[in-house]
């Protein structure tokens, strides 16, 4: 039975919102499973990942330069050494880069084979100088360290092709969400607005996402103020899911420019279908992303979207046909665009319809058979050339 080893820096934040079908999908191959990452859960116990076999808590620091990574590679050096894994699946800045350096010995003997799916590359067009500094030496260096480069965005594709050296670079639509979980269901708005305490009249913008300053969730809180100094407020509401340490920060924000009532953080959701349900408008404000797997998701529940125009957003959101793009991510472009949206229904309408027409392009079901593909390749390499301590790409 072929082996594979996941590997991420955390596990509620990323193993489980992204990774849980590709892991169904191992098994209904014959793959035996396992992962190793943070257990990041507040009560540990909840830590439990369906269809994996075997879990490893490895204690990764998301920032890169923290010493307890030091024991975090030593301990996944002896995962993946007594593990005797076909693949070695790495994901996320650090969990990446440490897991590429713990097979490496393995993968040079032929051992192993290690695929990488970078969610969005930290240097980007735009991104601040010192992002190109850090990050992008390590990808680099790395990138002799891997097999197969998985990119799920345009921008990052291009980029890797010119700048890194793996040896296979693929594209891949996203990690895919499913499309008709998302899809509205009758009766679904109607309870959902009543459980979060939603008037008829009132018009309600909706958020996803960690609150966290990367997702600059800030900016539509200002442009909320500034609709009140206008006299434009009126019934709109500003609903956001999502925890993080900004909570605090964000709901002080609120209250200082005197929207608090206007602003609801519901904290982490696992019914984000029926809150989007709800909703009337998706805004996603976020600096920087790979290919938003919320945008995605609110496209596919029917509701149109604002973002920025920028890595990942742009290989979803077409201005004007399936979403609305800000120039800028400021309070006055936002709060022009939730304007416009809310005096224009047959625009909310229009742009509603194609993009669940659009996002179909990124329904799970792709994804999975392009990944699919990759691990059939590594198998076949694999017999091919008479076993698994010949494994190449």
């Amino acid at each position: 039975m072929p082996k594979v080893l996941y590997v991420a820096t955390v596990v509620k934040t990323h193993i489980m919102e992204f990774h849980v079908p590709y892991l169904k999908m191992l098994k209904d191959m014959g793959w035996e499973t396992a992962v190793a990452a943070r257990n990041d859960y507040e009560d540990p116990s909840d830590c439990v990942i369906p269809y994996c076999d075997e879990y490893f808590d490895v204690p990764f620091e998301r920032n890169p330069l923290k010493p307890g990574n030091i024991r975090a590679y030593h301990q996944l050096k002896d995962i993946v050494e007594e593990g005797n894994y076909d693949i070695v699946h790495v994901h996320t800045p650090v969990g990446a880069m440490l897991g590429r350096l713990a097979a490496r010995a393995w993968r040079r003997e032929g051992k192993t084979t290690i695929v990488y799916t970078a969610h969005g590359f930290h240097f980007f067009k735009g991104a601040p100088p010192l992002n190109w500094l850090v990050y992008f030496p390590v990808e680099w260096a790395c990138s002799w360290l891997t097999d197969v480069l998985i990119t799920i965005n345009k921008e990052d594709y291009e980029r890797a092709k010119r700048l890194l050296h793996a040896k296979e670079i693929i594209y891949v639509p996203g990690v895919g969400i499913d499309v008709e979980r998302f899809a509205p269901k009758p009766g679904v708005r109607e309870a959902m607005r009543a459980e979060l305490g939603l008037a008829d009249d009132d018009y309600a913008l909706l958020s996803v996402g960690e609150l966290i300053p990367r997702k600059n969730h800030r900016v539509v809180i200002h442009a909320l103020g500034l609709l009140k100094e206008r006299g434009e407020l009126g019934n709109l509401r500003y609903i956001v899911c999502g925890h993080g340490p900004l909570k605090e920060t964000l709901e002080s924000l609120a209250r200082d420019i005197g929207v608090g009532e206007s602003v609801s953080l519901l904290g982490y959701r696992d019914d984000v279908p029926k809150v989007m349900a709800a909703c009337d408008t998706f805004v996603f404000p976020s600096l920087q992303e790979g290919l938003p797997v919320a945008v995605m998701e609110a496209m596919a529940a029917g509701l149109p979207v604002i973002c920025p125009k920028i890595r990942g957003c742009v290989d979803l959101v077409q201005d004007g046909v399936t979403g609305l793009l800000l120039e800028k991510s400021d309070a006055e472009c936002v709060a022009a665009q939730i304007g416009r949206l809310i005096h224009d229904p047959e625009l909310r309408s229009l742009l509603a319809a194609h993009a669940r027409l659009h996002v179909r392009e990124f329904d799970l079901e792709h994804a999975l058979l392009a990944v699919a593909s990759v691990y059939e390749t590594v198998l076949c390499d694999t017999k091919r050339q008479g076993g698994r301590n010949s494994v190449r790409l």
